[in-house]
């Protein structure tokens, strides 16, 4: 676990390389429900770049030459790039993904929000994201319960802020097996289904 403090320093320097040179951005993974319950602690951060008229790995890399604080290792074979914040010691990873293939393909007003002055995935993104990463554990690991972590992210956006989630941003069947699985949700899933008449 990392300090929440730690993580977010690294992405408000991250964020300000990438609007230097006109990258649309946007943070998940648990920052988001550390940042929105004022946890001090917490252990996951990405950053879903635009591709543009090239690939967003590139992109980033392009972005972080030259800087004293960041560098970045592209992992082929895994296909992953990781900026890596080395100012503070440990130094902080952050996971770079491609917009369309994680989160939505168009990161503007509509699909970001601020959150200290650094863009994350609005809640209905977040949400969307996080059941997308936990339905692909259970199909890759025939684990039925999927990734508790992404669970646990789920079931706090959903419970505290359902009223402002997007429904037709969420997958309606990826969600109903979800909250078989873990059935605190299914009330706030069910009041949102409410609120949506459906």
């Amino acid at each position: 676990m990392s300090d929440s403090r730690r993580l977010l320093e690294a992405a408000n320097a991250l964020s300000q390389l990438l609007r230097q040179h006109s990258i649309a951005h946007a943070f998940h993974g648990s920052i988001v429900t550390a940042v929105l319950s004022d946890s001090p602690r917490c252990d996951e951060i990405f950053c879903i770049v635009e591709g543009g008229s090239t690939h967003p790995f590139r992109r980033v890399r392009q972005a972080v030459v030259g800087s004293e604080h960041f560098t970045t290792t592209h992992s082929p074979w895994s296909n992953r790039l990781h900026a890596t914040y080395r100012r503070p010691i440990p130094a902080i990873e952050i996971e770079i993904l491609p917009a369309g293939e994680h989160g939505p393909r168009r990161l503007d007003s509509s699909t970001t929000m601020q959150l200290q002055g650094i863009p994350f995935l609005t809640l209905s993104e977040f949400v969307r994201a996080k059941l997308k990463a936990w339905s692909m554990q259970i199909q890759l690991t025939l684990h039925r319960r999927g990734s508790d972590r992404d669970a646990q992210d789920i079931i706090y956006a959903l419970c505290r802020y359902w009223n402002r989630l997007d429904i037709n941003r969420v997958p309606e069947q990826d969600m109903n097996h979800f909250v078989t699985c873990h059935r605190p949700a299914a009330l706030s899933w069910a009041a949102l289904k409410r609120k949506y008449g459906l």
